[in-house]
């Protein structure tokens, strides 16, 4: 099967692809056939995540994988969430959207937190189906450590060791990341269509 992913990143594309390609998945991304960016402006993960594929299903005439991620943090009400990208605004950097979340819980002795992503797939009769991945943890009170992207220098997750995202290499903050849960069910299903015949 031949599967469109929503993301201009070729990175991302590799790292599925090796996941994808042992139960016949052909995967292209959306700059690779040309598709427009699409506007995230629903107000939850899965709005996002769906009105992508969708799209990209559209332009393509091809199944459609999106996703999309948010931080999720208890004392705040479950902010930034849908707005994690844009939490100190809209043309906010990932420097400045940590400098807020540590800004806005200072003091705050609560600092238990996930993350969670919502991948969406969208076949070609446009019907849509969606895997969920969560990833608890807690907010360090300062970044900690170089890697990573987004807030990873300030998630720590309760599965792991004790360092944050960014003090983990990719494999192993996939290991047990949000993201990677939420593939491994979309991987679980598509194996199960597999063996059915699907």
């Amino acid at each position: 099967m031949r599967l469109v992913l929503a993301t201009r990143n070729p990175g991302k594309v590799a790292e599925l692809q090796a996941r994808l390609g042992p139960l016949g998945v052909d995967l292209v991304s959306a700059a690779d056939l040309g598709a427009p960016e699409v506007v995230e402006d629903a107000d939850t993960l899965r709005g996002n995540a769906d009105k992508k594929a969708r799209a990209l299903a559209r332009h393509t005439g091809l199944p459609a994988l999106a996703d999309d991620t948010g931080l999720e943090v208890d004392a705040l009400g479950g902010a930034p969430g849908v707005y994690s990208a844009r939490f100190a605004g809209p043309d906010a950097d990932d420097a400045a959207n940590r400098r807020k979340l540590i800004a806005d819980l200072d003091g705050i002795a609560d600092r238990a937190a996930r993350f969670r992503t919502v991948l969406v797939f969208v076949d070609r009769d446009g019907q849509a189906l969606a895997f969920d991945g969560v990833c608890e943890g807690v907010i360090t009170e300062g970044e900690v450590g170089d890697g990573g992207f987004g807030y990873d220098a300030l998630f720590r997750p309760a599965d792991g060791d004790g360092r944050t995202f960014a003090q983990m290499s990719t494999a192993e903050k996939n290991r047990i990341s949000h993201r990677g849960r939420a593939l491994d069910a979309f991987v679980a299903w598509l194996a199960g269509q597999n063996d059915r015949g699907a």
